[in-house]
């Protein structure tokens, strides 16, 4: 059996990654619409459809990072024979993904639909996710570049067992 993860969960890894950019991309118009109606102008229809892209994306991603999450705990991936520290840090900045992203997710709806008091967490919140995917692409490439080991193919090959999915 190869070590690593299932299709489901490598599947969901590479499309929250690819949603995340967008998030980036699409977050100023919400700063640009604020600020339009303050001044009393019409904001540009392509800053609220970019809100909009904005608002969706956020919330497909907290559900995307839910069910994640859930198949996580439904079925782990395959454990490190003997860990190490480098392991448990591995193992803290997957597990604080969750908490974040499903946090910000949920920090995005009540800004948008509920409170807008929020946004200051939310924001807050999208620099952290920022620093972590950082760090999580600089370990990629250490083990990729340095160590020349094979735990980037954990998240491209699925796991070689009977339940793959």
């Amino acid at each position: 059996m190869r070590d690593g993860y299932r299709i489901s969960q490598i599947a969901l890894h590479w499309l929250i990654a690819g949603l995340l950019p967008v998030q980036y991309l699409t977050g100023g118009s919400i700063e640009r619409i604020h600020h339009a109606v303050h001044m009393g102008m019409q904001p540009s229809s392509f800053d609220v459809f970019q809100h909009l892209v904005h608002n969706y994306t956020g919330m497909a991603i907290g559900g995307l990072m839910g069910l994640r999450l859930l198949l996580r705990i439904m079925r782990p991936p395959s454990p490190a024979i003997s860990p190490t520290g480098a392991d448990r840090v591995a193992k803290a900045l997957h597990l604080g993904f969750y908490a974040v992203i499903i946090a910000q997710a949920a920090l995005g709806f009540i800004a948008s639909y509920l409170t807008f008091s929020v946004a200051p967490l939310h924001v807050i919140g999208s620099n952290v996710i920022l620093a972590m995917v950082v760090l999580h692409f600089a370990a990629a490439a250490w083990h990729t570049l340095i160590r020349r080991d094979a735990t980037l193919d954990r998240m491209i090959l699925p796991r070689n067992d009977q339940t793959a999915t």
